[in-house]
C-alpha cells in the first residue's frame, strides 16, 4: 500500500515539475482542412474574384491589368478572439477568419483575395486588399505558430503556443519583434478592448468592434416617394410665392415717390 501511495505521489510530482510540452498554436486554433484550402483556391480563381482583383489594381494603381495570376496556395488568417479578450478560461487568442490568396497583376503589383467559408464546403471571395501582407508575413512564422490579426491597430502577430510576437502594426502597442507571453497579451487587449466587445455600448454606437458588419449595397434611386414629392412641391410653391412677393414689392418700390418728389433709381 505504501509503495502504491509513493508511486502515485511521484507521478504527481513528475507532472508538476516536468509538465508536458504545450500544445502548438495550430492545435489551439485548428487550421482549415486541405479540402477547405482547395475550395478557397477554387473561389479565388472564379471570374468574380478576378474581377475584384482587377478593380483593386485599377483603383490603387490607376490601370487595370490585362491578366491576373492567382497563387496556388493560401494562408490561414486568424483574428483576435473576443472570448480571449474577456479572459474566458481556455479561450484561444485567435479564431479563424479567412484564407488569404495572393493575386499578382501582369505588372507585378499584388493584392490579397480573402476567401471565406459559406457553409456546406462552399467558399467565396468577398473582399480584396492591396498588397500581400499575409503571404509575406507567413514566411516568418515558425512551424508551430499561426498568423494573428488585431484589426483595431492593423496589427499582425505570430501566435505561438506560449505568446505572441508583433510582426507589424499601424499603431504598435508593443515592441515589434519582441515576445509577449499570452497572459500579458491578454491583459493588454483587455485594457484596450474590454469595454468594446460585442453587446457593449461601444458596439451599439457603431465603434470599431470585433464583429465584421455586412456593408449594405447602395440603394437604387427610383425617384422620390409620394410623401417626399409632396414636400418638394409644397416647398416649390413656397419659393415661387416668396419670389412673387419680392417682385411685387420691388415694382411698388419703383413707383413710390422719394422724399424729394422724384422716383427712386432702378
Amino acid at each position: 500500500m505504501i509503495c502504491r501511495k509513493l508511486a502515485a505521489f511521484v507521478a504527481v510530482l513528475v507532472v508538476l515539475v516536468f509538465p508536458g510540452s504545450p500544445a502548438s498554436a495550430r492545435e489551439a486554433v485548428p487550421p482549415p482542412s486541405p479540402a477547405d484550402f482547395a475550395a478557397a483556391l477554387d473561389a479565388a480563381n472564379q471570374p468574380a474574384a478576378i474581377s475584384f482583383a482587377k478593380t483593386n489594381f485599377r483603383q490603387v494603381h490607376g490601370a487595370e491589368p490585362a491578366t491576373v495570376a492567382v497563387a496556388d496556395h493560401g494562408v490561414a488568417a486568424y483574428v483576435l478572439n473576443p472570448a480571449f479578450v474577456r479572459g474566458d478560461a481556455g479561450a484561444p487568442a485567435g479564431v479563424f477568419q479567412y484564407i488569404a490568396v495572393t493575386a499578382t497583376a501582369d505588372d507585378g503589383n499584388r493584392a490579397t483575395l480573402r476567401a471565406n467559408p459559406e457553409g456546406g464546403g462552399h467558399w467565396s471571395v468577398g473582399s480584396v486588399f492591396s498588397g500581400d501582407d499575409e503571404e509575406t508575413l507567413s514566411k516568418r512564422l515558425r512551424p508551430d505558430s499561426v498568423l494573428l490579426n488585431e484589426p483595431q491597430i492593423n496589427g499582425w502577430y505570430e501566435l505561438t503556443p506560449t505568446g505572441v510576437v508583433l510582426l507589424q502594426a499601424s499603431l504598435p502597442q508593443s515592441e515589434v519583434g519582441g515576445f509577449l507571453p499570452l497572459a500579458e497579451y491578454q491583459k493588454q487587449v483587455k485594457s484596450r478592448y474590454g469595454d468594446k466587445l460585442p453587446g457593449s455600448d461601444y458596439e451599439k454606437e457603431h465603434g470599431i468592434g470585433f464583429a465584421q458588419r455586412e456593408i449594405a449595397p447602395p440603394a437604387t434611386f427610383s425617384g422620390p416617394s409620394t410623401t417626399t414629392l409632396a414636400l418638394l412641391i409644397a416647398g416649390g410653391v413656397l419659393v415661387l410665392g416668396f419670389a412673387a412677393v419680392v417682385v411685387w414689392r420691388y415694382s411698388q418700390r419703383k413707383s413710390t415717390p422719394a422724399i424729394d418728389g422724384s422716383t427712386e433709381p432702378k
